[in-house]
């Protein structure tokens, strides 16, 4: 089973305790996957999804809030008192409302909002499986309807966007602590708890390749450096000797060819008196210069 099953299965066993809650979760599965029609004269509402999780919901709600038994089809003065809790029919009006979006009356509360955007990612939403890669979202069929979703979820202060995919609107959220928050909203905390888990475990290894990397380059760094070193030394001793070197610099200098391996900390400590790090690297990068001078002089020496 893949991770976005695993959630919407977790998710079809939530159901608001309030009607309001309730009313709110339906709106949503209507909005996102309900569609009205007209056969015969008379008008039905059914689920277009092939999810079964979707279609219990549906009627698991419908059994809560109108002790409607299971059904297909809603049709007649049943649907029509289910539009109009869901202010889709206003049966004074005689008249239908727009269904491109929830009406904003069943979403005012903290956690009316919750129960739509949960049935809302029940209807029409997916996750990639964190282990690979952060993503969720979900699709709608309206931009009008994306930017209600959109705004929904920054009441949570999360940080949706949209983007068009082929004749749709796809609100998606891809850093993996909003996608925490949105588990959290939609009280899916079996699922948070495993996406923390996968989330601490990839941290712990960016972490370990970040130190391993920056170990890696130091050791690379010295190692360059004492190289560098032993051929400065190496050229002075062939074209002058060590002994053109005043005292203090020899002694590193020869300390340096017979341990060439070692840091430069350890080098100090066999000096007598011990020398620290800076003081080491200090007498190195002046046989170095010492080199570097004694090349050049050369080099003019060849040109004159």
């Amino acid at each position: 089973m893949s991770f976005s099953s695993e959630v919407k299965e977790e998710l079809a066993m939530q159901t608001g305790k309030s009607r309001h809650c309730r009313l709110a979760e339906l709106a949503a599965l209507i909005c996102y996957a309900g569609k009205l029609r007209v056969e015969e004269g008379n008008i039905t509402l059914s689920m277009e999804t092939e999810n079964v999780l979707v279609k219990e919901k549906y009627q698991h709600i419908l059994g809560l809030l109108f002790g409607i038994e299971a059904e297909e089809k809603l049709s007649g003065e049943v649907l029509l008192s289910v539009l109009e809790s869901m202010k889709i029919w206003d049966k004074s009006k005689g008249s239908f409302s727009d269904m491109t979006c929830v009406d904003g009356m069943l979403i005012q509360q903290s956690c009316c909002k919750r129960a739509f955007i949960r049935g809302a990612f029940l209807a029409s939403g997916s996750m990639s499986n964190p282990n690979k890669a952060y993503h969720f979202e979900i699709v709608c069929d309206t931009i009008a309807k994306a930017k209600q979703l959109q705004s929904v979820m920054s009441s949570f202060e999360v940080e949706a966007k949209i983007i068009t995919r082929k004749k749709h609107e796809v609100v998606y959220v891809k850093e993996g602590s909003y996608i925490v928050d949105l588990l959290n909203v939609m009280e899916a905390h079996v699922a948070l708890m495993n996406l923390e888990n996968v989330r601490i475990m990839k941290e712990m290894r960016n972490s370990v390749n970040r130190q391993v990397n920056c170990e890696t380059a130091n050791i690379s760094k010295t190692v360059n450096a004492a190289v560098r070193q032993v051929e400065d030394i190496a050229y002075i001793r062939e074209k002058a000797g060590l002994e053109s070197l005043p005292d203090n610099l020899r002694e590193i200098a020869i300390l340096r060819l017979e341990y060439p391996d070692a840091a430069l900390k350890e080098l100090g400590q066999f000096l007598s008196p011990p020398v620290g790090k800076s003081g080491v690297n200090h007498r190195l990068r002046k046989i170095s210069m010492i080199a570097k001078e004694m090349g050049l002089k050369r080099m003019e020496e060849k040109n004159t």
